[in-house]
């Protein structure tokens, strides 16, 4: 199997941001609005050959909440999933400098709920989603997996209210999980990681405010504590050095699943040697292990 696709870099927010070649893709639909609040509230559907209709992934780039892009990065590995036969839909979110919290939840969720809700006419399959996403995408990712169809993310503004956000399988990538709780884990560990307590943290301007000073408004931005026996399975992968989100972020949130949903239904692995994401993620190896969990819960 091929897994090797064009790409190429931009400067982007003043990084180097690599991005897919959408040239190289036949059958695509880019810049699909999802909702009308946000010129960000786009996405771009990228389709297998055949007929449909295709089980969805869903791929929600990272970016610490505050850059990133649709074709970034995230959907150059996930488009791999073009190969076995899955539609890729790589959705941009509003970020931090846009829009605080709940809006980044929010918005992939009114994403979902568009898919599902226009199924037919992209030839998706509504009963077939799955989320992935690493780092920002991870915990976004996490997030759909366990408060789907919790009212208080269903903002009416973004449209399709009446059509579930919920998703059968999820992957989350080095995802941060309960922020309140990194740099104590760094510390645990032995790593002098990313500072997220301090109140110009990422985090803490995703959520408008230091984050120890709102510790229950940062609980709602906390998968663990959504968690219900109806839970679709999930597929949880972490560095072993990352030095931006402790490991340990993926490993309480995969016991806090597993005492809930069983051992079946949680996959956790920490790669060695493996940092914040980077080629052991990517490697064509690992994403075909992904696309073997997919295909396990979603064909």
């Amino acid at each position: 199997m091929d897994l090797i696709k064009p790409s190429y870099e931009i400067k982007k927010n003043g990084r180097v941001l690599r991005v897919v070649n959408t040239d190289y893709y036949k059958r695509k639909i880019l810049d699909v609005p999802y909702a009308d609040l946000s010129p960000t509230q786009k996405l771009d559907i990228y389709l297998p050959e055949g007929d449909g209709p295709f089980p969805v992934i869903i791929v929600i780039h990272g970016g610490a909440f505050a850059f990133g892009d649709s074709r970034g990065p995230d959907t150059v590995s996930t488009l791999h999933a073009l190969e076995r036969n899955y539609a890729v839909v790589a959705v941009n979110y509003r970020l931090s400098g846009e829009a605080t919290f709940p809006a980044d939840v929010e918005d992939v969720k009114a994403a979902i709920r568009f898919i599902r809700a226009n199924a037919f006419e992209y030839s998706l399959n509504p009963e077939r989603i799955a989320t992935w996403g690493g780092s920002a995408g991870g915990a976004l990712s996490a997030m759909c997996a366990t408060s789907g169809d919790v009212v208080e993310f269903k903002n009416p503004l973004l449209g399709n209210v009446d059509v579930s956000d919920k998703v059968q399988a999820a992957v989350d990538w080095f995802g941060p999980i309960n922020f309140l709780t990194m740099d104590q884990q760094f510390e645990e560990i032995g790593i002098e990681g990313q500072i997220h307590n301090s109140s110009d943290s990422f985090e803490s301007k995703l959520m408008g405010q230091q984050i120890t000073l709102i510790p229950d408004l940062v609980a709602k931005h906390n998968p663990e504590n959504f968690i219900t026996p109806d839970c679709p399975p999930i597929f949880i992968q972490h560095g072993w050095i990352d030095d931006i989100i402790p490991r340990l972020q993926s490993v309480h949130f995969a016991d806090k699943l597993e005492s809930v949903l069983g051992p079946d239904k949680v996959y956790l692995e920490l790669l060695d040697d493996a940092g914040h994401g980077g080629p052991k993620f990517d490697d064509p190896n690992n994403i075909n292990k992904v696309l073997d969990f997919l295909d396990k819960h979603l064909r």
